[in-house]
């Protein structure tokens, strides 16, 4: 008999975002004639920047010749794309990270929900709520929770909640645990952490022993230089943390896949006698075991985004996307909404009119202005009572949204 994980079967319902698919399809079908306007998914909508196709054609060429093709490549990555990231995401700020401390992957979620797979059981761990789902939903398959109460907590994660006393940015918890999930900026409340946060959070970790998982997916979208981009500015992070960045948003990759994880090896836990032992070789291990490296031809593209050409291309996607958050900000706000972020972010996080309930929201925004958005209780338990927007779309699709939120709601 082939006995299941019954861990599975804790989770409270589907994925967040096949669900409002899944509802969006159905409304869809029944209402053909009804213009969506979809807001929910952080996908992106612009095309790949010319320096990145340019790049791709180029590798595509080279894979057909004999001299130049391409097998396996390397665990970690080409040493092209990696000096690159060093470079520019790391050494230009102050941060010096060694080349082999770069792990390219095909995406941040996957690097996110597997990361866990290199700690212990037992650990404990915290998330900020509302929060990225994968932080909750992988750690609950692999045993570390209990079952989830009333209100969707599971027994055994600290949640902090992240609202708007804190700026929706909590400081560490007040007891010790092991892992402790962060994002910044934050999807899906848009803020963005201070360096007195995370030196907080940094401080904390290392009095506690616990490890930091940091993503920064979005790091790209902080328009005031002086916020942190990476947790490695922060003083003592290279003996406590793990940061995963992406390429699907700062340069439209979320149909390329490519990104990265950072591990010091500095970084450490301990193992059953006591023994300390660097997590950069845990992953290096299970990187080589379960994965064969991100396909040449995608790497080369990911590495022209480095170049000025690139580098330019994909700033300017970014402050389009950037501007559309400002609109709706704006926008929505002199509608009488309660808005938040959408200045180091490209989601907008506001307050649910009239009372409603996230998922009432997400229907009756649905049925009466035909935009789809993101609940914000699929995000957590602290989410309830709040709703994320994208900033992904076109600007005519934008304002029109806008306005038709407006109408329905009587802003």
């Amino acid at each position: 008999m082939a006995l299941i994980n019954d861990h599975y079967q804790k989770l409270q319902a589907g994925y967040l975002f096949p669900e409002i698919g899944r509802r969006v399809g159905a409304y869809c079908q029944a209402n053909p004639d009804a213009a969506v306007i979809r807001l929910g998914i952080g996908d992106v909508t612009l095309p790949l920047v010319p320096a990145v196709v340019a790049a791709l054609h180029e590798a595509v060429d080279e894979m057909a010749s004999e001299k130049s093709f391409r097998g396996y490549g390397p665990d970690n990555g080409y040493d092209f794309l990696t000096e690159q990231i060093r470079e520019h995401d790391y050494r230009r700020r102050g941060v010096a990270i060694e080349l082999d401390e770069i792990f390219v992957s095909d995406g941040s979620k996957q690097d996110s929900g597997n990361i866990q797979e290199i700690f212990g059981a037992d650990c404990t761990l915290s998330v900020t709520d509302p929060s990225y789902p994968v932080y909750v939903d992988t750690n609950v398959m692999a045993g570390r929770s209990g079952e989830a109460n009333e209100r969707g907590y599971y027994g055994g994660i600290v949640y902090l909640p992240a609202n708007e006393d804190n700026g929706f940015t909590p400081g560490p918890p007040e007891q010790g645990v092991d892992i402790a999930y962060l994002c910044s900026p934050n999807n899906p409340t848009g803020a963005v952490a201070s360096r007195q946060n995370l030196q907080q959070w940094v401080d904390w970790a290392r009095e506690n022993d616990a490890v930091i998982v940091f993503d920064a997916a979005y790091d790209a979208f902080i328009q005031d230089d002086a916020l942190p981009r990476s947790i490695f500015e922060i003083e003592g992070a290279r003996e406590c943390a793990i940061e995963m960045r992406s390429f699907s948003k700062r340069a439209g990759f979320t149909g390329v896949r490519c990104a990265y994880t950072v591990i010091p090896k500095s970084v450490t836990g301990s193992n059953a006698t006591g023994e300390r032992v660097a997590l950069h070789g845990l992953w290096a291990r299970r990187h080589s075991t379960k994965f064969n490296a991100v396909p040449y031809i995608v790497q080369r593209a990911a590495a022209a985004c480095y170049s000025p050409e690139g580098a330019a291309q994909t700033a300017e996607q970014v402050g389009y996307y950037m501007e559309n958050a400002r609109c709706i900000r704006e926008g929505l706000g002199a509608a009488g909404f309660t808005v938040f972020a959408g200045e180091h972010a490209p989601y907008v996080w506001l307050k649910t009119p009239r009372g409603l309930t996230s998922w009432q929201c997400f229907d009756e925004l649905l049925e009466k202005a035909h935009v789809v958005g993101t609940p914000g209780s699929g995000f957590g338990p602290s989410g309830e009572g709040y709703f994320r927007i994208s900033a992904f779309n076109s600007r005519e699709n934008v304002d029109e949204a806008i306005e038709r939120i407006g109408k329905a709601f009587g802003g």
